[in-house]
């Protein structure tokens, strides 16, 4: 399939309105963070009817495409999550619809499939190699990152149409599109630098103060990586976020004393904001609740392992990707109570999660099937 290149607003605008008279688009992106806080957009690829477009973002306004983005169109992606990211940064918008093939390709047997190797195992094709470290900012772009580019989206709506058949076939149409609206509402990143601290490693096992210093430290470097758009490890690491913590320095001398803490850490600016971080933090203590880590009742610990092996084994038998059905966290999250646990909701509700209830209430049980499997059964208690 031949492909044209945008690099003009007016052009832009021609397309947008071409693709605006189909049902729906294949998307994808191509783009650079490595040395900025945000995502930088290097190209747009657009596939609709017989037409695939390369379109140029240091040439073109962006945001133009968000009239596309907010249609009612369907936007078929791979691997859409980072597309989602860097689309609500550089255009202000994502898409209102939303079908992720590689999401939709869990709920056929594949795991976390690359479009390369889900386009060879649907259609035998072998899409061209790219080097997976090109420089997509580069201008002008080879015919090689043309060709490789392209490739990205020509194949995604012949894929969603094959796809489509099989789910709807197996009845799990519904479940992708529940999945895939799920995925397309989750928070994109550096959407809440209060929460940052707790992608740190073990900051969670930190002491209430010391999580406190944690949490107001990490939105600080949060803070201050996206107004001067350098990653936050550039800012300060995260060793030195938990050195910080653990110490809880007061003055200059104790921060240089800091585990991960360096000279450029300790004077001027930088130095007072971080140790205003410190301040802030003492004062804002972090109690953890118990919805907020993995604490469960030490009666219901044995479940989880029982329960993930039973899952596992569901997955397999139903060729659906066991993360996709119940991750570990999902498992923990039901056991303990939480209401809005993604197992007591939708699809993965009726596939696993009333019939964890029922194991947990002593109305079923598990056992071998015989041929090295389990099998949940349900256990009559009326007699008990």
């Amino acid at each position: 399939m031949n492909h044209g290149f945008v690099v003009s607003d007016e052009a832009l605008d021609e397309v947008i309105d071409e693709v605006l008279r189909e049902e729906r688009y294949a998307l994808d992106t191509e783009f650079h963070r490595e040395r900025t806080y945000f995502p930088r957009l290097a190209l747009v690829q657009l596939a609709w009817g017989d037409r695939t477009v390369l379109i140029d973002p240091l040439e073109i306004d962006a945001r133009r495409l968000s009239r596309l983005l907010r249609s009612d169109r369907l936007a078929v992606l791979h691997a859409a999550q980072q597309d989602l990211d860097v689309l609500t940064h550089a255009c202000g918008a994502i898409p209102t619809r939303l079908y992720d093939t590689q999401l939709a390709a869990g709920f056929l047997g594949y795991a976390t499939p690359s479009l390369s190797s889900l386009v060879a195992g649907e259609f035998g094709i072998t899409l061209a190699k790219g080097d997976r470290l090109t420089d997509w900012l580069a201008r002008p772009l080879t015919e090689d990152q043309q060709r490789y580019a392209a490739a990205d989206v020509e194949h995604l709506l012949e894929l969603h149409d094959r796809q489509r058949t099989s789910l709807d076939e197996l009845g799990r149409l519904e479940w992708v599109e529940e999945a895939c609206e799920e995925l397309r509402t989750r928070p994109v990143s550096g959407a809440d630098p209060d929460q940052a601290w707790t992608r740190i490693k073990d900051a969670k096992a930190l002491r209430p103060r010391a999580r406190g210093v944690a949490r107001s430290v990490a939105a600080w470097r949060e803070h201050r990586a996206r107004r001067t758009d350098v990653p936050v490890r550039q800012v300060l690491a995260d060793l030195a976020v938990l050195g910080i913590a653990q110490s809880a320095p007061r003055s200059l001398e104790d921060l240089a004393r800091c585990r991960g803490v360096d000279g450029r850490h300790t004077r001027g600016a930088i130095a007072n904001e971080i140790l205003e971080a410190v301040a802030i933090g003492l004062d804002s203590p972090v109690t953890m609740e118990r919805h907020d880590g993995e604490e469960l009742d030490r009666n219901l610990r044995p479940a989880v392992t029982l329960v993930s092996a039973w899952v596992a084994e569901l997955a397999r038998q139903e060729r659906i990707d066991t993360a996709l059905l119940a991750t570990r966290a999902d498992l923990v999250a039901l056991l303990r109570g939480d209401r809005e646990a993604r197992l007591r909701h939708g699809w993965r509700s009726e596939v696993v999660g009333d019939a964890i209830g029922r194991l947990v209430e002593g109305r079923a049980g598990l056992t071998f099937d015989g041929q090295g499997g389990l099998r949940l059964i349900d256990i009559d208690t009326t007699d008990t």
